[in-house]
């Protein structure tokens, strides 16, 4: 069951607590929602967990402008930022859902899970300290229809998240969003000198499959990298559940 905690900043926090004890390294809020903002989440229903049927071509075409929920709670380990949900994952309401995508394959490759998982199973990635949100909120066929804008305004609301959330790294998931997103026009892949608060940031390339500038097994590299520096001693989280 779920039971209400507080309103917070406009937003209301619902935690899932069924009797077992709850430490501070228990991720304990499992869902946000989000206050009006005019922009609107997928009417597609699913569980929790759950395969989720395929959505029509028209439910894509209609996706635009959609939003994702952020996957995300206090202190997590590693706060991953995409540049903006693509129209697949705006019709099913999940990150990365679009078939091809790479960021569930490096993210195993990487090490951060010890198998692949689906894109219905991302609620799994808060049990090992990880979470999903995004720059921009509204679901596009592609980044290039973002303005520079919508850039700048997200690099803001990221940084009042992250401060609220305090993860001790953010990982952002697309080099150009970055430098337009951050004004850092010269920026590479990897660490990052300037900090959002406490939290660590690390550029990684957009895991897109449109990408076609990086394959896998670069992506794994990269992720890999990532992993090390965040956690060198941590081990690879067992994440339970089958697919």
């Amino acid at each position: 069951m779920f039971r209400r905690v507080k309103k917070r900043h406009g937003w209301w926090v619902l935690c899932r607590n069924q009797g077992k004890r709850i430490s501070s390294r228990t991720v304990a809020c499992n869902d946000l929602l989000y206050p009006s903002s005019g922009l609107r989440q997928s009417s597609m229903t699913t569980p929790k967990g759950s395969r989720p049927r395929r959505p029509t071509t028209e439910e894509i075409r209609g996706a635009a402008g959609l939003t994702v929920r952020d996957l995300i709670a206090p202190g997590l380990s590693i706060l991953f930022c995409g540049i903006n949900p693509g129209l697949y994952s705006g019709a099913t309401g999940l990150h990365f859902a679009r078939p091809g995508n790479r960021f569930w394959p490096a993210l195993h490759a990487g090490g951060f899970t010890n198998r692949v998982l689906a894109p219905w199973e991302e609620h799994l990635l808060l049990e090992a300290g990880y979470g999903v949100t995004v720059l921009v909120r509204r679901a596009t066929a592609t980044a290039a229809e973002l303005s520079d804008e919508e850039f700048l305004s997200g690099r803001r609301a990221l940084e009042r998240k992250v401060r609220r959330y305090k993860p001790r790294w953010v990982a952002v998931l697309g080099l150009g969003a970055y430098r337009t997103a951050f004004a850092r026009p010269r920026a590479i892949v990897g660490r990052q000198p300037e900090r959002i608060g406490a939290a660590a940031i690390w550029v990684l390339p957009n895991p897109s499959g449109l990408n076609a500038n990086h394959q896998l097994p670069d992506l794994a590299r990269m992720f890999r990298e990532l992993r090390l520096a965040a956690a060198p001693s941590h081990p690879t989280p067992a994440i339970e559940g089958p697919r």
